[in-house]
């Protein structure tokens, strides 16, 4: 017998009631829906109207919503088949995994571009509040829509190689290489916003947050390749308030001024375009220089890959020219220091001159040039997916000439590279001779860098097995004998000397009393750092920061050590960051010291250039640093002391006193690696991801050498 329609009164009645109705109460009440629209009315075939049709379908619903929780609850716990709670309907509260995240997503992308399916609304309330009910069931719609869109960039590679003048060609009809979308993580939290999701939903993403990194490393840099970076996230480091995104606008416009054409493409950056002084050779395109304006660029949303490729190609044939000073020809390998473009009035003609030291003021060829250029192509490579440059015969050439240099034979007993004052970016006499550690940190960078781009054809097999040996010796090296922490002072504080075989503990005949006081003072508990020279009776205990971050960065340095660096920098912060960041080296050399290690040199006086400066360009380095180590606070800090002076200082190359409170006597403004170096610090902090350009990650083929230092050194 079919039942009869319930009128309107007992649907109002029931709705009214206080009390929770039960199932089946509203069983007796409803028949089907398609019985209650079909339900005959004393007047015959009457209707029920459109309203009260949503009444008895709200009111159906309850009917069997336990059949469907526990139908639902059945199959999330049976194990042969997948849950994904976000897309169960009518479920209960779902407990947390143990890798559950909380994502705060922007929300100003349309909602029908997100990629995510949204969970099904909620059945409207046709009460008297359903009006408010509605709109809040709409806002909750719209915010739980994720913006989280995770593709895969293919790999893209020519199969035919080019000439270096083809590539060159190639570069002046404006055909540059695609820039493979930057990698993102940053998630932008709205105050209105908080939306759960489980990681186990998103592959990629639950890969990302399982990682277990070593405790130097915050994130490891591969999880940076699992998430595309939406446009939303991409950042030209305007992300700060008014004030900042104006100072970066200004330095984005500074370091287009700067740009150097030649041929009517651009080729690099001035080091300085300061007009109240005389140019002297900073009207020149300096490698070392270059290395952060070419990262801005790469960095740049959207990128501007094509000065980097061109300076990398003009700098590569500039490696050809014939090198002498006076009447000694330099290796083939040598990189320039720098060059300019020269434009011949007479015959309407631009030329190229390059220095390779000779026209330095200490006459020493740049050893760091050739390591930046194999960094800068590494990074260029990365983020432009390039290959086809990288396996150019005039590249691969390029790259065996400057290793040949650096992996010859000789009479060294360490696998550190000799090398001689001034041959870096300390250009001048600062005791740094022997073997740095900016030099050693340089090398190994660049050595695990073209040791990804060689190619085993035409001799780069046994090159590749040479780097292999010497990364492995290197690395234990300056592990073992450069690093210095509270521990391992007391213990050279107690060597004994003149130790002869084998069993010497006192492997480098380091007399105690040689050792500096100030050492003892600035030696926390907590922290530590690689010195600055290791050498045959001499222990340079200086703080070098550039040496110290790419060794961070190119993971010569161990995580436990990665950390303790990071420490020092906290425990030291009034020392090495000061009013002003960043320490070139600390501390400074006064005195008796200042007048034999440099030679009485009026430009290098204490806390002054060279000599305990403070260098803004060096903030881009702690930043990266920072973020690989899982520190970012630390360098958050670091940019806003800059953004408080720098721009309204006019971007000074440096900044003197021990606090580094006064813009350097002889600097010069508006250098262009403290605007590129700024740039890139606001871009990394903002955008982690592009950290995959200048970092590498632990490799484990390097194994850890079985090696003592000696049988008698205590554990």
């Amino acid at each position: 017998m079919a039942r009869m329609a319930p009128t309107l009164a007992q649907l109002f009645a029931l709705l009214k009631n206080d009390e929770p109705s039960d199932d089946s109460e509203i069983g007796i009440l409803f028949g089907t829906s398609s019985e209650i629209l079909q339900a005959e009315s004393p007047a015959g075939a009457n209707e029920l109207s459109v309203r009260e049709a949503e009444v008895a379908e709200w009111l159906l619903d309850l009917q069997y919503k336990d059949s469907t929780v526990s139908a639902t609850e059945n199959e999330s716990s049976s194990p042969e088949k997948d849950s994904d709670p976000l897309n169960k309907e009518g479920s209960k509260a779902i407990e947390k995994p143990p890798d559950y995240i909380e994502i705060y997503p922007y929300l100003d992308k349309p909602s029908g571009s997100s990629k995510n399916a949204s969970p099904k609304s909620e059945k409207k309330s046709l009460i008297s509040e359903k009006g408010s009910l509605e709109s809040k069931e709409k806002q909750k719609e719209s915010e739980e829509k994720s913006l989280i869109s995770i593709s895969e960039g293919g790999l893209e590679s020519k199969e035919e190689e080019e000439s270096l003048e083809k590539a060159w060609d190639s570069s002046e009809k404006g055909e540059a290489p695609t820039p493979k979308p930057k990698k993102s993580v940053r998630m932008k939290c709205n105050e209105n916003v908080s939306v759960s999701v489980s990681v186990s939903e998103i592959p990629s993403m639950s890969k990302l947050m399982t990682l277990k990194s070593c405790p130097s490393v915050g994130m490891s840099l591969e999880s940076f390749d699992q998430i595309d970076s939406s446009p939303m996230f991409r950042s030209n480091g305007a992300g700060g308030n008014g004030e900042s995104n104006a100072m970066v606008e200004e330095a984005w416009e500074l370091l287009k001024k700067s740009y150097v054409y030649y041929k009517g493409k651009e080729v690099g950056t001035l080091a300085a375009m300061d007009p109240s002084a005389e140019t002297l050779n900073y009207n020149q395109v300096f490698v070392r220089d270059f290395f952060p304006s070419g990262l801005a660029c790469l960095m740049k949303d959207p990128p501007e890959p094509e000065i980097v490729k061109n300076f990398l190609l003009k700098t590569l044939h500039l490696q050809g020219w014939e090198k002498r000073i006076d009447n000694f020809t330099l290796g083939e390998g040598v990189m320039p220091a720098s060059f300019k473009v020269l434009l011949d009035s007479h015959r309407l003609k631009e030329t190229l001159i390059a220095d390779f030291g000779g026209s330095a003021i200490g006459r020493v060829a740049p050893l760091d040039s050739g390591f930046w250029w194999i960094i800068l192509l590494r990074s260029y490579s990365k983020c432009t997916r390039d290959y086809a440059l990288v396996e150019l015969p005039e590249v691969q050439r390029g790259m065996k000439l400057i290793l040949n240099l650096c992996l010859s034979d000789g009479f060294d007993t360490f696998p550190t590279l000799l090398c001689a004052d001034g041959c870096s970016m300390i250009d001048r006499r600062m005791g740094i001779y022997g073997y740095p550690i900016e030099i050693q940190a340089l090398f190994y960078f660049a050595l695990r860098c073209a040791r990804q781009m060689l190619k085993p054809e035409r001799g780069g097999k046994e090159l590749i097995e040479r780097i292999d040996k010497r990364i492995t010796a290197l690395s234990f090296h300056i592990q073992q004998y450069y690093w210095l922490d509270f521990t391992q002072l007391n213990k050279i504080y107690r060597y004994k000397t003149e130790e002869y075989s084998h069993t010497a503990v006192n492997k480098f005949n380091v007399i105690p009393e040689s050792i500096p006081d100030w050492v003892f003072d600035f030696m926390p508990l907590r922290g530590g750092y690689l010195i600055g020279n290791v050498s045959p009776a001499r222990m340079d205990f200086r703080w070098f920061l550039l040496g110290n971050c790419i060794a961070i960065l190119s993971c010569l340095a161990t995580g436990a050590q990665a950390t303790a660096i990071m420490d020092l920098v906290e425990e030291r912060w009034e020392d090495l960051v000061g009013e002003m960041p960043l320490k070139i080296v600390y501390p400074a050399l006064e005195g008796h010291d200042w007048r034999t290690v440099t030679g009485f040199d009026p430009k290098n006086t204490r806390w002054s250039y060279h000599n305990g400066g403070s260098w803004p360009v060096l903030l881009w380095l702690l930043t990266a640093a920072c973020i690989k180590t899982g520190r970012p606070q630390i360098a958050k800090r670091a940019i806003e002391l800059v953004e408080q002076r720098l721009s309204k200082d006019g971007w000074p190359e440096y900044y003197d006193g021990k606090t580094g409170r006064y813009i350097g006597k002889q600097a010069r403004k508006y250098q262009t690696w403290s605007i590129s170096g700024y740039l890139i610090a606001k871009m990394m902090i903002e955008n982690p991801s592009n950290l995959v350009m200048i970092s590498l990650e632990e490799d484990k083929r390097i194994a850890n050498p079985r090696l003592t230092r000696s049988a008698s050194f205590p554990p």
